[in-house]
Parts: C-alpha cells; structure tokens; sequence
C-alpha cells in the first residue's frame, strides 16, 4: 500500500468499541481473513494474573491468532499511554516486516488519542518526587494536597475531585520536577504522531443491547471465579486500591467491597448481589465513557454492532480499507 509520495505506508487498521460490544469475536475474524497479528489497545489486557476480570481472550483464542501487549507488565507495575504508543509503532513494524497485517483492537481510548493525535509533552515520572507526595499526602490526607495544587495550578485543580489521588500526585509532581501547571502543557502534541490508520468502531443502534451484554458477561465472570482471582491479588501483600491495575472496572469494585465486608468483621457471608450490581452500574459508566470518546473521533467508521449482519458489514469495510 503506496502513499501519495510513493513511500510504503504502514499495513494497519484499527478496531475500537464499547465494552461487551464483540470486539474479540470480529478481531478474530478479520485476523483471519487477512492473516493479521493482533496489538491489544487495553490497559487492563497488559497485566498478569488479572484474566477473569479483564475478559481477556481465552487461551485458545490467544494462540490462534498472534496478540500483542497482552500480559506484558506485573500488577503492581504501570504502563502508559505514551508507553502504547511507542510499543505500537514498533510492533507495526515488525509484523509488517513478517509480511502481515498488524490490527489494533481495543477499547482503551486514551491508548487511541495517543496513537492517532500524540500526547501532550508531560515530563517522565519522576519516584523520587513521587515518593515525596506520597508521604505528604499521609501525613495531611489527599484533600490538603489538592487545596496546594489549587494554589500552583488552579486550572488543574479544578477538575480533580480532592480524593483523586493519582491524578493530584501527578499534577503536583509535574510542578515540582519543571516549576510549570500541568495545565500548561495541554496542547503541546509529540511530533509525528498523528496517522491515519483505519478506524472501525462498533458502536450500538440501542444501548439496552448492551447494558444486556455487560450484565451476562459480568454473570459469566462472577461465575467463572472473579471474586477468587481479586482475593488472590489482594493476599499478595503489594498491591494497593490506588494502583492503575486495581483501579480497573471491576477489581476497584470488588476490592471495595472486600474491604467493608473485613470491616464488618466477616460475620456474613460476602454480598455476591452488591458486587454484581456496583460492577455492572460501573462497566455501563464506562462503556459510556468510551462511547463519548468515540464520537470525538470522527474518522472512525462506524458498524452496529448489535445489527444481525454486524460481521459481514465489518469484514466488508476492512477489505474495502485495504483494496
């Protein structure tokens, strides 16, 4: 596939959507078709040891067609947009070096917004800084360490709630590492990023369809072991609630919900019914969310996904992209 220039371009396509709105079924069938590699696009899908939750492809599907960035960092580790975006740049590259096509799919948007328009120019985290918020903010409590944002960067501030801890740290952070708001970087895009890779997006005629999908599979989760997988993670002793991994739909729920069965001293049994309800409520925010994000996309093409003919007109578009 030439460019205007004459120069190869890179052989991509991206599939985004919704949680619960098929996107692994139609991967698999359109890596099948055009003998594909597959770079997950899902922050969730990067950690060991979180499978039941994340909904991760099953063993089978994963050693059908190849898949990247899925199981590549511990739990108690972090990976960043910024980080996706130069592992998908190199994955590109070599899949299509194989003579393979190389098919984004996921449903992490940042993870897109990073792909197609660059990130913002943030400085590189910095521990020892880090570390130096964190024991202030144990000492005074989150709250006190947002009004000190609110003074240096009020902007920022101002769309944080004072118990966002991660969020608030890291803006704090970025001051005291540059002297400079967070909020003044907003606009300064890496350059080069912005591509034009196809974007299918699998977006539903009726929401009800599915909020009905998010709720069976939460039941399959719940079903297959969820609450065990969270427990075991929990019994590790290094993991934490604010961690980006344990602050994923779902696990934030149940570990909550763990820690005030603990509080209430165990004496009755775990209520599996309020798990349910909060992990449901809160994959429908975010399948929410992920739809907003979507519409903000407008060269991303869309397929209903709860159409009957959602897969013939999906895998259409794809050879159209590619003819």
């Amino acid at each position: 596939m030439a460019s205007p220039g004459g120069r190869e371009r890179a052989r991509a396509v991206a599939l985004a959507g919704p949680t619960a709105s098929g996107k692994t079924a139609a991967a698999l069938a359109i890596a099948r078709e055009h003998g594909a590699e597959i770079i997950s696009v899902d922050s969730a899908l990067v950690y060991r040891g979180m499978d039941i939750g994340t909904a991760k492809p099953s063993v089978d599907e994963l050693a059908a067609v190849p898949h990247h960035l899925v199981d590549i960092r511990d739990p108690s580790q972090a990976y960043s947009a910024a980080e996706f975006a130069a592992d998908a740049q190199r994955l590109i590259g070599e899949i299509n070096a194989r003579g393979r096509l190389a098919l984004l799919v996921g449903g992490t948007m940042l993870y897109f917004k990073a792909w197609y328009e660059g990130l913002d120019a943030m400085p590189p985290a910095d521990p020892a800084i880090r570390a130096e918020i964190e024991a202030e903010a144990s000492s005074l409590g989150w709250p006190a360490m947002h009004a000190q944002l609110a003074q240096v960067d009020a902007a920022t501030a101002a769309r944080l709630a004072p118990a966002d801890s991660q969020r608030i740290q890291r803006a704090l952070e970025v001051y005291r590492a540059t002297g400079r708001a967070l909020s003044s970087f907003h606009g300064q895009r890496s350059a080069g990023a912005v591509n034009d890779t196809p974007l299918f997006s699998l977006e539903p005629r009726e929401r009800s369809w599915l909020h009905e999908r998010i709720a069976r599979r939460f039941d399959a989760m719940l079903a297959a072991g969820f609450l065990g997988e969270v427990q075991a993670l929990r019994e590790r002793g290094d993991l934490a609630p604010g961690l980006p991994s344990m602050r994923c739909v779902g696990y934030r729920q149940a570990w909550e919900l763990l820690d005030e069965h603990e509080a209430a001293g165990d004496v009755h049994p775990f209520p599996m019914h309020l798990l349910r309800e909060r992990g449901v409520a809160a994959t429908r925010q975010l399948a929410k969310r992920q739809l907003t994000w979507l519409r903000s996309m407008p060269q991303r093409r869309v397929v209903e996904c709860d159409a009957p003919d959602a897969m013939q007109q999906l895998l259409r578009a794809v050879r159209e992209a590619l003819a």
